[in-house]
């Protein structure tokens, strides 16, 4: 909330998935996350929305809803949506991560400025985890750059060779 009492823009999303509760169980060990709400995910009402937090960060689960036109990964035989968790030390993250059940797509390297790795979590969704330019990372071999030595430039979307996917 702002000194006026009207709410900041923020843009939380919303993960839609297979087995909620289990998925709310998974991004407390594999990230940390802290549960801020929860609707449901009860013996009597399985269905859960829940609102989670990994420091700063806030996202969205719940349970898939094809008469409301949420469907998971699962169900979609893919995503629509990765998401990019930026954190401190990734190699550790990714490293929890994958001890609690995700599937590790790339592991964390230098690229495009970045030192950044990528799971598959075991409900479908791509997260990948990373540093970026300026927060105290420079790849091996490189110079700074922009970015890396200007805090106000806006960092670049991140992009991948998708044929090598």
């Amino acid at each position: 909330m702002t000194r006026t009492g009207v709410p900041e823009t923020r843009l939380w999303p919303q993960l839609s998935v297979r087995r909620g509760r289990a998925a709310v169980d998974f991004y407390k060990a594999a990230f940390g996350a802290v549960e801020d709400h929860r609707v449901g995910g009860t013996d009597e009402h399985e269905d859960v929305v829940a609102q989670l937090s990994v420091g700063d960060a806030t996202f969205w689960i719940s349970d898939e809803s094809p008469a409301h036109g949420n469907f998971s990964p699962e169900s979609l035989d893919g995503a629509t949506t990765r998401m990019l968790l930026v954190v401190a030390d990734p190699a550790a993250v990714l490293a929890r991560a994958a001890a609690a059940g995700a599937t590790v797509v790339h592991p964390v390297e230098d690229e495009h400025g970045w030192q950044v790795g990528r799971i598959a979590d075991p409900f479908g969704h791509h997260w990948e985890i990373g540093t970026p330019p300026g927060a105290g990372h420079r790849p091996a071999g490189t110079t700074p750059s922009r970015p890396e030595t200007d805090p106000s430039c806006r960092t670049p979307i991140l992009q991948r060779d998708w044929e090598s996917e």
